[in-house]
């Protein structure tokens, strides 16, 4: 009778939970502890482990009885070689490393003598190897991986040898569709291409031998430079190409024959099932941007390419609103729209964006200074809007959070920036609309009072908010937190980074709130950012410890009292926490961006 009752519960009810609540049940008694590791873990086909950080004891821990695994996701921000290659082997069809920082490149060597049925790979190491070592080590794991169909390698760091993939065009298997390289040299991605030309022949051990049969269909490449030959030999290479994605970052001014031109984006139309083009210019503190590309160049690209359902662009500051507005209106399927940069664009390119993309699901207007709330009331009008980024467009108001407080799909708003108030936080309170992710970070004319307005009102927002981002906001204090803590149930992530008047007592009622959700009365916090909250003292340092903050799997510090004390800080949090990461180092949640440039505190 127990067997059928534990078999029962495994079936009917804890098959049904993820993996946090699993480890909840599991410690509740001996009789569901069981149930879960005999009756539930051995079933799991899929396993996704990003949303923390685990130690190497940890990992263990978790994975013992996880004997059935095909799909597998690890942080590995705080995990080192012996651990992954633990839980490497054939029953693997799907792996994704993310966050690599410990680990060398001979990782790669064991994922290919271990894992020779994986059809998805993705890894994101530090660069901590020399390009030969890495090219070695990096043969040796695609040809012990000859199924692949999805290879994702990024290798990052402060100056990364772009020849690190220098000879990864002789080892790719045939069966690939999904390629993601970075960082790559502009000549030897012109190599790559030679390599999957459909008809041709390509030079390998100085011998011509007949092409392979690429039927690639999804480029991600990460440059030193893009230009009209590298397109020009993507397109002549893969015709049948679904998705481009291409961004550049040039330590100098590119010469005017070398550089990206209109020839290369109308070559573009060779890939008749494009449905998906990122053509991106990134340089940090420097003015360099695609020079040669007006609205002539924008013109042809629309002609050419009518099927594009996603377009990204950015490092365009020649092109204006009739350039862009020729894409919103030629590309009738478009769904997602994303310009960064692009100081010409202005309201006008929204003028009728009703009467031609009314698909858009997601719209992206980073950095565009002429963008005001007109633009905005415009795009109100689509109705199928999910996501609405506005960050750093100086110009919104409150006159058009009317119109957003209308879009009823919409479940993520970045207002960064925005010449936002208190009353038009007003608006956003009293609304139905379902946002899940809000940005005001650096909204200075947002008080304590604005997140009153949000949050104490009759909306929805109070109710769905889980990832909530007040960085930087001067009007902001220990009244708004307070406020956060009462009404919003949801929430899972929040950064206070450099709010200078958030102090202990915004901790203190931060605590509160997560030993009420433990009873039952909301979600626990995930993610907390309180860098350069210079107000803090050590003496809040009783409420960041056990029991308080059980749920809490990063925690950002920089720049605190904390900062100077990391060792003892370390030990007080950390103890019997070891799924917890401490963040010294100014990384924003979850250490997404910049995990490469530090190593994390070990505990």
């Amino acid at each position: 009778m127990e067997e059928v009752t534990r078999s029962v519960l495994a079936e009917e009810i804890l098959n049904r939970l993820d993996l946090e609540n699993l480890c909840s049940v599991a410690c509740v008694s001996t009789t569901l502890r069981s149930a879960v590791v005999s009756g539930v873990l051995p079933s799991l086909l899929s396993l996704d482990l990003s949303f923390f950080s685990p130690d190497d004891e940890t990992l263990n821990h978790m994975l013992r009885g996880c004997i059935g695994l095909s799909s597998l996701t690890l942080n590995c921000l705080r995990l080192n070689a012996a651990s992954v290659r633990g839980v490497l082997g054939p029953h693997l069809r799907e792996l994704h490393l993310l966050r690599c920082s410990l680990l060398s490149s001979t990782v790669l060597t064991s994922i290919g003598t271990l894992c020779p049925n994986l059809r998805v790979l993705t890894l994101e190491m530090a660069d901590l190897d020399s390009p030969v070592v890495f090219q070695s080590n990096l043969t040796q794991m695609l040809n012990g991986c000859p199924y692949l169909e999805s290879l994702q390698l990024n290798i990052r760091g402060i100056l990364v040898d772009a020849t690190a993939f220098q000879s990864v065009r002789f080892s790719l298997p045939e069966t690939l569709k999904v390629l993601r390289l970075q960082p790559l040299l502009e000549s030897e991605a012109i190599l790559l291409m030679n390599r999957f030309r459909v008809t041709g022949t390509y030079l390998s051990s100085a011998l011509l031998s007949p092409s392979p049969s690429f039927t690639l269909q999804s480029l991600s490449l990460v440059l030193d430079l893009i230009s009209d030959r590298l397109i020009i030999a993507i397109t002549g290479s893969l015709p049948q190409l679904v998705k481009l994605d291409l961004e550049d970052r040039p330590e100098k001014e590119p010469f005017p024959d070398g550089d990206l031109t209109y020839t290369g984006l109308q070559s573009l139309g060779c890939c008749q099932q494009l449905t998906s083009l990122s053509l991106v210019r990134t340089c940090y503190n420097r003015k360099i941007s695609f020079k040669r590309i007006n609205d002539m160049g924008i013109f042809l690209l629309s002609e050419a390419c009518k099927g594009l359902e996603s377009v990204r662009l950015g490092g365009f500051p020649k092109v204006s609103d009739a350039g862009f507005a020729s894409l919103l209106h030629s590309c009738r399927n478009l769904k997602k729209f994303e310009v960064r940069g692009a100081f010409l664009l202005s309201d006008l390119a929204f003028h009728d964006v009703t009467g031609s993309s009314c698909s858009l699901q997601e719209v992206r207007l980073s950095m565009c200074p002429l963008i005001t709330s007109e633009a905005v009331k415009k795009l109100g009008l689509c109705g199928n809007l999910e996501l609405l980024d506005l960050g750093s467009c100086k110009s919104i108001s409150d006159s058009c959070l009317n119109s957003v407080s209308a879009l009823r799909k919409l479940t993520s708003l970045n207002l960064a920036g925005a010449d936002v108030t208190d009353s038009g936080m007003l608006a956003l309170g009293k609304s139905d609309v379902p946002i899940t992710q809000l940005s005001l970070r650096g909204c200075k004319r947002i008080s304590d009072r604005g997140i009153s307005n949000l949050l104490n009102n009759e909306g929805t927002i109070s109710k769905t908010l889980s990832t909530l981002d007040l960085g930087h906001m001067p009007g902001i204090s220990d009244r708004a937190i307070h406020t956060i803590t009462r009404y919003c149930k949801a929430l899972i992530e929040l950064s206070l980074r450099s709010c200078f008047h958030v102090t202990d007592s915004s901790i203190e009622s931060l605590a509160t709130r997560e030993r009420q959700a433990e009873g039952g009365g909301g979600k626990q916090l995930r993610k907390l950012n309180v860098h350069n909250c210079v107000s803090l003292t050590t003496g809040s340092l009783r409420w960041l410890s056990k029991p308080s903050f059980a749920g809490l799997h990063w925690l950002g510090l920089g720049q605190t009292r904390f900062a100077g004390r990391k060792e003892t800080i370390t030990a007080t949090i950390c103890g019997q926490r070891p799924w917890l990461t401490l963040c010294f180092d100014g990384c924003e949640l979850g250490c997404y961006d910049g995990w490469e440039f530090h190593t994390p505190q070990r505990h």
